[in-house]
């Protein structure tokens, strides 16, 4: 499949992305991921791989759809867990003596 990556044409295939990450290790994943074989690596991680430029030459929304286009899983932003409400001490107390009975 012929895609452009940072403005170059590039002439990708499933193995070949296969092949080239072969003995790869993945790094922390902090953004958007693919998953190549078992493993899930960060997009830039992989474009820089297959691509062989610089992370900062291509952005990561090129390498997903490269990666899409070929049938690799990919996933956006991990999404903030949302803080969970926390009681106050004196919330806590409250709860646990039970509500007052209004008369």
């Amino acid at each position: 499949m012929r895609c452009v990556i940072a403005r170059f044409p590039f002439d990708l295939t499933r193995s070949g992305v296969l092949q080239s990450m072969e003995g790869v290790e993945p790094e922390p994943v902090t953004g958007e991921s693919v998953i190549i074989g078992r493993r899930t690596y960060p997009v830039k991680q992989v474009g820089g791989v297959i691509t062989r430029q610089d992370r900062r030459d291509f952005s990561a929304g090129e390498v997903v759809r490269a990666m899409t286009r070929l049938g690799f899983t990919c996933a956006g932003l991990p999404q903030p867990v949302a803080p969970t409400h926390t009681l106050s001490p004196f919330q806590r107390a409250s709860a646990m003596l039970g509500s007052p009975l209004s008369g």
